[in-house]
């Protein structure tokens, strides 16, 4: 979900470093000013990106001296996958670029725009299960940039400790828990749907409950052979969405409320549960440096506790585009971002919200709390990336949807069916069989 609308072993990292160190100035790409390369690389303008690429640039040029990195900046949301695909499309792309892994990466026509990595050293510090989501048409394009989120319940663990709660594993508990926390003169479920798209994550941070019920649905999904309104795991999510309202767990004004007045609310444990992504909380570290230790993760709780696991969101990806001039120097600075130097360059300038997508990456000693329970999960094997990182299909409009639905005004099976509607053009858009 994009926020506008929106490990195998020492053999490995070895051979990652040794790309990463080896000499810069045989690569066979010089420029005119005494064996130096410099190499464009375009980013999108938030303020953790920029924050985090000036970081991976400076331990970089200071690790290659004979390499230089100019960055640039594009708009973010439509406006700026926009520019991307223009500029492939016309051959003017810098010679490396941020941008989305999963779903998105399709829409770039990656076997004609892109270099192709696959095999290359450039991976070999990258863990496996990331490689499906910068893969397309069975080659890789790219490496993991930044760590990985997770999608569920942010939740305040001193209330929590307050109140005896336990993290529940099933919704059943989840609700028992809702029930105490209201009892107790607190919001129990926070929602902040002025910004509409934070009202999807009942929904969107469903999938590891709805791919551990039926494994084939994203592929089914795709084909359009399965469909929300008629796979009552996938439905679930519009459910659980509507009950939170129904129950009366929701904040006062949740209608007129945004991010930030949720994050205030759950920092403060005025609220104790905000459907949201990990990534939210960096931003708000040096304000509320309590968020480190008061502010933990689970995954949204499905019907049974043997199952239960949490959705991830894996990092963006750093790309190489096929007209780069500058092809070797280009490979070794991806070298250098997916590997442990390159994520404890990373972690120095924007903190983590998850586990870095590199073999050898650890997470500091003082990780937010949130990042190490999204740690866990991916530890424990019980994480699954969220739906758009393995199926290209979904509507614009699903956060309009979910308001409705959370907000009472329409049906949860209605809304399901109405998703359902909405991705057919998007489906159709892309050519996929079956549509």
């Amino acid at each position: 979900m994009q926020t506008s609308h929106r490990k195998l072993g020492a053999a490995l990292v070895a051979l990652s470093l040794a790309a990463v160190t080896a000499c810069g100035s045989g690569d066979g790409d010089t420029s005119a000013g005494g064996g130096t390369v410099t190499l464009s690389f375009l980013i999108d303008n938030s303020e953790p990106t920029v924050a985090t690429v000036k970081a991976i640039v400076d331990a970089f040029q200071k690790a290659n001296p004979t390499i230089k990195i100019e960055t640039e900046t594009r708009p973010q949301g439509t406006e700026g996958d926009n520019v991307v695909k223009t500029r492939l499309s016309t051959g003017e792309m810098t010679d490396v670029f941020w941008y989305n892994s999963g779903s998105l990466l399709q829409a770039l026509n990656p076997g004609q725009t892109l270099e192709d990595l696959t095999g290359d050293p450039v991976l070999g510090s990258v863990e496996k299960s990331f490689l499906p989501v910068v893969t397309q048409g069975g080659k890789v394009f790219g490496v993991p940039a930044g760590s990985a989120a997770g999608g569920g319940i942010l939740y305040n663990r001193k209330v929590y400790a307050e109140l005896g709660l336990q993290v529940p594993k099933t919704w059943a508990e989840f609700i028992a828990n809702n029930e105490k926390i209201k009892a107790s003169g607190r919001t129990a479920v926070i929602s902040t749907f002025k910004d509409t798209w934070t009202s999807q994550l009942f929904v969107l941070a469903d999938f590891y409950n709805v791919q551990a019920a039926v494994p084939a649905f994203a592929r089914d999904y795709t084909a359009n052979k399965a469909k929300y309104a008629t796979t009552p795991a996938a439905a679930a999510g519009f459910g659980r969405l509507a009950e939170v309202h129904q129950k009366g767990y929701l904040n006062k004004g949740f209608g007129s409320a945004v991010l930030d007045d949720g994050l205030k609310l759950l920092v403060e444990g005025k609220g104790v549960h905000y459907p949201m992504l990990t990534l939210v909380l960096p931003p708000i570290l040096a304000k509320s440096p309590q968020v480190a230790k008061d502010i933990g993760f689970f995954g949204i709780p499905g019907d049974d506790p043997a199952k239960h696991g949490a959705t991830i969101w894996e990092p963006a990806a750093v790309y190489i585009a096929t007209t780069t001039k500058r092809l070797d120097a280009a490979k070794k600075f991806l070298a250098f971002v997916a590997s442990p130097a390159g994520t404890a360059a990373m972690t120095a300038a924007v903190p983590p919200t998850g586990p870095y997508r590199v073999v050898g990456a650890t997470l500091p000693a003082d990780a937010m709390q949130a990042a190490k329970d999204v740690q866990a999960y991916i530890d424990d094997q019980i994480s699954a990336p969220a739906l758009e990182f393995v199926s290209p299909v979904k509507g614009p409009s699903l956060e309009q949807i979910t308001v409705a639905v959370g907000s009472g005004l329409t049906a949860p099976a209605e809304g399901a069916a109405q998703y359902d509607k909405d991705v057919e053009k998007q489906a159709k858009q892309l050519g996929l069989p079956g549509w």
